[in-house]
């Protein structure tokens, strides 16, 4: 899939095939992830590969927008380390780099993928942490619903001229 077509196709989709997601997509995926740009090329992330059916379910109780995954195959948890030394404050700029490099990898693979938020609503950052065992140093940032598409979406344009300024408001 040409880039482009990637950026200008990809949906969100929340229906998904009960059939499992491979270990090498998951990992292509992560791949894409990781290669996102950070700040000072700190890459602050962690992520959390979640396929078992009980904290999907969980988290799917917990998240008032995270329902479609009690029926996805599999999510992805990222997450930010506090810890890194320099660029501290954009930290949330790395991850979503990594989220959006996830979605359109996911996307390019024939997945269906939906990005559900977690940081900054304190309280699902507090659940997802104790759920997952997370260090008090690492931030849950976001979770990347993931499977076999059971719905098509057609690619939208969403290109707004009023958007655009040239050289000032």
């Amino acid at each position: 899939m040409e880039t482009m077509d990637a950026i200008l196709t990809r949906r969100s989709i929340r229906k998904y095939l009960p059939e499992p997601v491979s270990r090498g997509m998951i990992e292509d995926i992560l791949k894409a992830g990781m290669s996102a740009p950070s700040a000072g090329d700190e890459q602050p992330w962690h992520f959390i590969i979640i396929d078992r059916r009980d904290l999907l379910e969980k988290i799917s109780e917990m998240h008032p927008y995270a329902k479609m995954l009690k029926d996805a195959p599999a999510a992805l948890l990222i997450c930010a380390d506090q810890n890194v030394p320099k660029f501290k404050d954009f930290w949330v700029q790395d991850c979503s780099a990594a989220s959006e490099n996830m979605l359109l990898a996911a996307h390019d693979l024939g997945l269906g993928a939906v990005w559900i938020g977690v940081y900054p609503a304190e309280k699902l950052v507090a659940g997802i942490r104790e759920l997952f065992k997370i260090p008090e140093h690492v931030t849950p940032f976001s979770a990347v619903a993931i499977g076999h598409p059971a719905e098509e979406k057609p690619g939208r344009s969403r290109y707004e001229v009023s958007r655009i300024h040239d050289n000032s408001w």
